[in-house]
């Protein structure tokens, strides 16, 4: 994977991965930015995506919902796929997607994408909203807790989610305090990147299980569950796996499970209800989460019932 940091870099990045027309594929907010393309597509989410023939490529610029959709155009249609990630989610790493209709209900998802380039620009980051700033670095932070213990393990996977978790984890409420301030926000999207290479090596647990199934229901922010869900899942897997919850919770600087829940709570991420999530649909979306990847990698698949009582911690 070529990774460059600075949005003068794309040319280059896109010439040395031999993508002359791009189709690209953005949020109408990213219009104004000069990108090379040889058709567009500037509804995302999208569950339906027709790559010209004529494009040698894709460019996704956007939140994880851009990157989601082109890595959905860059599988069906053989492509390769250069990201411009504009928040902290780090799906930019990973070649699995999944397919959301316009008004973000999950509709499937798949594999076999083909990214071979990043772009990350920090001036692409300084107007996003608190909520999807924290909720998408509470995303990344996940991303670094679960590798530490999801079946994927390795020794690469640890070190880019021990060098990603601390740089989060100071970051966050600096940024927060200060919107504006580059040097946070460069630090938040460079713990984001390594938190993104790690989820490419090990893969995803119990805690984004959670948040996927809560959040694919309802179109609800992947990140906001993820604020939500990592904690009662670090909570059930420290009886699993204690040294590496350990870990995260020392890379964060503090208790895994409070020090996380003191970062989502600066986003105003609380309850469940607070979503609109239904009380009565907890123990369908606890049996939906059982069956995600996500929690078969988890160190101990969880029940149906354990989930159920781990949303209800959150309700």
């Amino acid at each position: 994977m070529i990774v460059r940091f600075g949005l003068d870099e794309l040319p280059g990045v896109l010439a040395d991965v031999a993508v002359a027309r791009p189709f690209l594929i953005t949020s109408p907010r990213w219009l104004a930015l000069d990108l090379p393309h040889v058709g567009l597509l500037a509804e995302v989410p999208s569950a339906s995506v027709a790559v010209p023939d004529d494009a040698d490529g894709i460019l996704a610029v956007g939140g994880g919902s851009a990157i989601d959709t082109g890595k959905f155009a860059s599988a069906q249609s053989g492509k390769p796929v250069v990201h411009v990630p504009t928040t902290y989610s780090g799906a930019e790493w990973t070649t699995f997607y999944g397919v959301r209709s316009p008004d973000r209900i999950m509709r499937g998802g798949g594999a076999g994408a083909q990214p071979v380039g990043i772009v990350y620009d920090v001036g692409l980051t300084l107007d996003l909203p608190r909520d999807v700033t924290v909720g998408t670095a509470l995303n990344a932070l996940a991303h670094c807790a679960e590798a530490l213990y999801v079946a994927g393990r390795t020794p690469a996977g640890d070190e880019q989610a021990l060098a990603g978790a601390p740089l989060i984890a100071d970051a966050l409420p600096r940024v927060v305090a200060e919107p504006g301030d580059r040097e946070a926000r460069e630090s938040l999207l460079r713990g984001a990147m390594h938190a993104g290479h790690a989820l490419g090596i090990a893969g995803l647990g119990l805690g984004h299980a959670m948040a996927q199934a809560v959040g694919g229901a309802y179109g609800i922010a992947h990140g906001a569950m993820n604020a939500l869900c990592l904690p009662p899942a670090l909570e059930y897997n420290r009886a699993f796996t204690p040294q590496a919850v350990a870990a995260y919770g020392d890379a964060i600087g503090g208790d895994a499970v409070e020090r996380t829940r003191e970062l989502a709570l600066l986003g105003g991420f609380e309850r469940l209800r607070d979503f609109g999530v239904p009380e009565a649909d907890l123990p369908q979306l606890a049996a939906a989460a059982a069956q995600r990847g996500g929690n078969h990698a988890n160190p101990h698949p969880a029940s149906p019932d354990e989930i159920l009582e781990l949303f209800r911690r959150i309700y």
